[in-house]
């Protein structure tokens, strides 16, 4: 399987919406609400609001017909606005999704990879998530470093650095 992996501009928006409702709505046993309905829910709908602030990062995996199967992504929030995963304003949360068909294909690692190293290249020396527990993606953090620093409900808040001043 060959991917292309390149950055996120602001016409990708629809794409990052339809990865960030996978990204939310990911267990394939409960029943999911309509997209609309899903990316409504105030705690969700934050997460892409305003998309192209200062420090939005994306990153777009493509099949070479061009069809988009996957996205990461990351935004700094602040003390008084953020989300699950966040730590603190100078580290950015990621988000990440691949479309269902092309899930445990290597395009989440890939994805993870390319927007490590995109982080690096920006200065970027951190990166914070979050994930639930039972969530299969876990493992994929841990091998990418990621490492828990706090457990809210069901889910880890987890930091790795990107890659500076790694040897």
């Amino acid at each position: 399987m060959q991917l292309l992996i390149r950055e996120g501009t602001l016409q990708d928006l629809p794409f990052l919406r339809q990865m960030l409702f996978e990204a939310a709505y990911w267990r394939p046993d409960v029943h999911r609400p309509a997209l609309q309905e899903g990316l409504s829910q105030p705690e969700i709908a934050k997460l892409l609001a305003d998309w192209g602030r200062e420090g939005d990062t994306a990153v777009i995996a493509e099949t070479v017909m061009s069809q988009s199967v996957g996205a990461a992504w990351y935004r700094y929030w602040t003390d008084d606005n953020h989300s699950y995963g966040y730590v603190s304003a100078d580290i950015p949360e990621l988000g990440i999704a691949v479309c269902l068909d092309w899930r445990r294909r290597g395009v989440g690692n890939t994805l993870l990879s390319a927007l490590k190293q995109q982080a690096c290249q920006q200065g970027v020396e951190s990166l914070s998530l979050s994930v639930e527990k039972d969530n299969p993606a876990h493992n994929l953090y841990l091998q990418h470093r990621f490492r828990p620093i706090e457990q809210v409900g069901n889910a880890w808040t987890m930091v790795a650095p990107t890659g500076i001043g790694i040897e």
